[in-house]
C-alpha cells in the first residue's frame, strides 16, 4: 500500500478490503491518524526525557499487548486464532518494525518533527524498489521514477550543503526503511493470519526486544507518576493510528486515502514550531510535495498502470 510508515504494516493486509466510495468518512478516520500520529510524536518526546528510545518501546509494547490480548479474547475465536503456520515470518517482521519505530523514536528527539515526518513518507517508494527483490514484482518504470522523485525530495527536505545532515536524518530514513520492510513481511503474513495475529506477536515479540535491550542501557525503570500519561498516550495511539488508517481504507482506495496524509506536514510543523520552536522551513514542504508526488505515481494516480488502478 501506499501510505508512509508507523502502523501501515498491519494496516497493509486490510488495504485488500472492498472500498465503499465514501471519501469524507476516508477523510475523517484519515484525520484521527493524523492526531494520533502527531500526539504519538509529542508523547515520544515526553518520555525521553526520562527513559531511553528501548526502555520506551518496552513499556509500549507491554501496553499494547495487554490491550490486543484483551481484544484476542474477547473475539470470537479467541486465542485459537493466533497460531501461525509462518512464526519465523513474524519474527523477521516484528525485528524490521522494531528497528524501524526505535529508529524513529530516536530521531525525534535529534531533528525538527516536520523534516522527519517527510523522510517517514519516502516507505512506500522503498517498498516500490525492494519489493521486487523480496517477493518478485515487477520493477517497471512508473516504479523506478517513483523512487528517484521521492529521493530528490529526500535531498530538498534535507538540503545538504545549506545545513548539517547528521544522525537524525540518517535515523529518519532508516526508520522509512524498517517501515517498509515491514509492510511487505506484513502483505506475506496476511497470506496466513488474521491482522489480530499480527499485533499479538509484535507486541509480546517486541516487549521481550525492549527489555532485553533496556536491561544492559539502564534498566528497565517505572515511570514516574508525572510520566504515565505520556507513555500511556504512546501506546495507546499506536493502536488508534492503526485503527483508523485501516478503517480509511474501508471507505475509500488508496488512491484517494493516500494524498490525505500529506496533511499531517503542514499539521506537525506548526505544532513543532509553536511546542519546541522549531523553524517552518519552506524546503520540507516543496521537498514534502515532491516526495507525494513520487508516492502518487507510484499508486497510479498521476501516472495510471494500464489496464488496472
Amino acid at each position: 500500500m501506499a501510505l508512509s510508515g508507523q502502523g501501515r504494516g498491519a494496516a497493509a493486509g486490510a488495504a485488500t478490503a472492498v472500498a465503499t466510495g465514501r471519501p469524507f468518512l476516508a477523510l475523517a478516520w484519515m484525520m484521527g491518524a493524523v492526531v494520533s500520529f502527531t500526539l504519538m510524536a509529542i508523547a515520544g518526546r515526553a518520555v525521553q526525557a526520562e527513559m531511553n528510545s528501548f526502555q520506551l518501546m518496552a513499556w509500549r509494547s507491554m501496553i499494547g499487548f495487554v490491550v490486543v490480548a484483551l481484544v484476542v479474547w474477547r473475539s470470537t475465536p479467541g486465542f485459537a486464532q493466533i497460531r501461525t503456520p509462518q512464526p519465523w515470518l513474524h519474527v523477521q517482521r516484528n525485528i524490521f518494525h522494531f528497528i524501524g519505530q526505535n529508529s524513529w523514536f530516536v530521531a525525534l528527539t535529534m531533528i525538527p518533527l516536520a523534516q522527519l515526518t517527510a523522510l517517514e513518507f519516502t516507505s512506500p517508494l522503498w517498498v516500490a524498489l525492494l519489493a521486487p527483490f523480496i517477493v518478485g514484482d515487477r520493477l517497471t518504470a512508473q516504479r523506478v521514477t517513483a523512487v528517484l522523485l521521492g529521493f530528490a525530495g529526500v535531498l530538498i527536505v534535507s538540503q545538504p550543503g545549506t545545513s548539517p545532515i547528521g544522525l537524525g536524518h540518517a535515523l529518519g530514513l532508516l526508520a522509512a526503511l524498517g517501515f517498509a520492510l515491514n509492510t511487505i513481511w506484513t502483505k506475506r503474513l496476511m497470506e496466513y493470519d488474521t491482522i489480530l495475529c499480527v499485533l499479538f506477536w509484535m507486541t509480546a515479540s517486541q516487549t521481550l526486544m525492549g527489555i532485553a535491550l533496556s536491561l544492559p542501557t539502564g534498566g528497565l525503570p517505572v515511570p514516574s507518576v508525572a510520566l504515565w500519561p505520556w507513555v500511556l498516550l504512546v501506546a495507546l495511539t499506536g493502536l488508534t493510528a492503526h485503527y483508523s488508517i485501516t478503517s480509511a481504507l474501508g471507505h475509500a482506495q488508496v488512491s484517494v486515502v493516500a494524498p490525505m496524509e500529506f496533511v499531517r506536514l503542514p499539521v506537525i510543523s506548526t505544532v513543532g514550531a509553536m511546542l519546541y520552536g522549531e523553524a517552518v522551513a519552506i524546503a520540507v514542504f516543496v521537498g514534502g510535495a515532491v516526495i507525494l508526488a513520487a508516492n502518487l505515481i507510484n499508486i497510479g494516480v498521476l501516472w495510471p498502470r494500464s489496464g488496472r488502478r
